[in-house]
């Protein structure tokens, strides 16, 4: 009988941390059940991450591991893009997008597979670096064009939520979902490429975060729980992002017929609000709200972009 994982392909997007990036791809040689294709796409690494590629290639069959290495750093956005793209091309029906520091648990694919048969866009469950048990928790307000926490009573009695949001870390999807509202877009390099990507997704099918854990978080961040959500530390390049990829989240709600510009300007001073929250409850400081404002001004040039366009579908 086939599986519904015999053709799914982990996506991997890595960048100078090659020794979790080893561990990754060991708990990938050591799951159960051989991954279909695992794609490493390396945003033009510096350290030695090709050679740790390669000191796997004999722990998969013939072509199972794919090493897809960029002449720049697109960031994040542009890794997940091409790894879906090159995913695609080797003939995946599943992508699953995961960053390098996460370990996949041995039973993900089992805990994953009854899943895949009612959903084409899922999200596990995952442990956080201390073993402890991770809620990541989002839905998009469509008003404020954010994504807000919700609650565990969140899952049902069978073991899932709908939501139309998404993390790259663990989001697997659908073939016929990535051809029909196209690859993640790479303009955003960093930050809101994944709850965009999932909420495209959720105005063609359902998509789901199920009670299944799949991955274990590798890399500590200096951290605190709010309850409802976690707030991590971030670098000043992805504070400059998350400001200025409004503009990007905001393009593609207009392009839906979602936009409703009073409440994503709403929307938009909430995020900053809690990016400066984040600042001095987790970095203990304002060092970076300058970074912060310019993002905001920086978006408005995508604002007034009339070139700009969604990326396309595949089909």
């Amino acid at each position: 009988m086939t599986s519904t994982t015999d053709r799914l392909a982990i996506a991997i997007v890595t960048f100078n941390r090659s020794t979790l990036l080893g561990e990754l791809l060991e708990s990938a040689a050591t799951m159960h059940g051989s991954p279909y294709r695992v794609v490493v796409v390396d945003n033009a690494s510096t350290d030695d991450t090709s050679e740790v590629v390669e000191s796997f290639r004999e722990r998969f069959a013939d072509g199972v591991l794919v090493y897809h290495r960029l002449a720049t750093n697109t960031g994040g956005s542009g890794g997940f893009s091409e790894g879906t793209r090159v995913a695609l091309e080797e003939g995946a029906d599943w992508v699953w997008l995961m960053d390098d520091d996460v370990e996949i648990l041995p039973d993900a694919m089992e805990r994953f597979e009854p899943w895949m048969r009612r959903f084409q866009v899922l999200h596990g469950r995952r442990y956080d670096v201390n073993g402890s048990p991770f809620f990541w928790q989002a839905k998009f307000n469509e008003f404020l064009g954010v994504p807000l926490p919700y609650t565990r009573k969140a899952f049902n009695p069978k073991g899932y939520a709908i939501t139309n949001s998404g993390t790259f870390e663990g989001m697997l999807v659908h073939a016929d979902i990535v051809r029909r509202i196209g690859l993640p877009d790479p303009r955003f390099f960093i930050s809101w490429d994944d709850a965009v990507y999932a909420w495209l997704a959720s105005r063609y099918t359902q998509v789901a975060y199920v009670d299944a854990y799949v991955l274990q978080k590798k890399r500590e961040q200096k951290q605190i729980n709010l309850g409802l959500r976690h707030l991590n530390d971030s670098s000043p390049l992805a504070k400059y992002h998350v400001m200025r990829n409004r503009a990007y989240v905001g393009r593609y709600f207009d392009a839906h017929g979602q936009l409703n510009r009073v409440g994503f300007a709403l929307g938009t001073a909430l995020t900053f609000a809690k990016e400066v929250f984040r600042l001095i409850a987790v970095e203990r400081g304002l060092k970076g709200v300058g970074v912060l404002i310019k993002g905001w001004r920086d978006g408005r040039t995508i604002w007034r972009d009339r070139s700009w366009r969604p990326m396309p579908p595949l089909d």
